[in-house]
């Protein structure tokens, strides 16, 4: 088993993303945030998971889009400027990557990333 999960990614970028992840999931999350990074399937995939209210099925691809926002009760000041998701994943693409959202058995909603594999890992 290969200890590391390694990706050719433009650093700042990356690091954007992952900073997306993390607000958006500390900021709607109850008490949990989890962060875990696999190799699957010739892909790093790195999940975000929070226990937050979760996402509904049907909105969970509109929430990529520029300015989306599911819950509208929440105040801009609090809920971001709708941008973070969409820049996230528009990056994700340009590292021919994916990054999906889905829901958890706990209600709560898990964003996956998935990056395609450094095939030699610079240690």
């Amino acid at each position: 088993m290969d200890p590391y999960v390694t990706v050719d990614a433009v650093e700042d970028q990356i690091g954007r993303v992952l900073s997306n992840l993390l607000d958006n999931a500390h900021r709607h999350a109850e008490r949990l945030v989890l962060v875990q990074v696999r190799r699957e399937a010739g892909a790093a995939e790195l999940t975000v998971t929070n226990d937050g209210r979760g996402v509904p099925e049907a909105d969970r691809d509109r929430i990529f889009d520029l300015f989306a926002r599911v819950d509208t009760s929440r105040s801009r000041d609090l809920g971001g400027t709708g941008l973070g998701l969409t820049i996230a994943r528009e990056i994700t693409q340009a590292h021919h990557g994916t990054l999906t959202v889905e829901g958890t058995p706990a209600g709560g909603v898990r964003f996956v990333l998935r990056l395609p594999v450094n095939a030699e890992p610079d240690l």
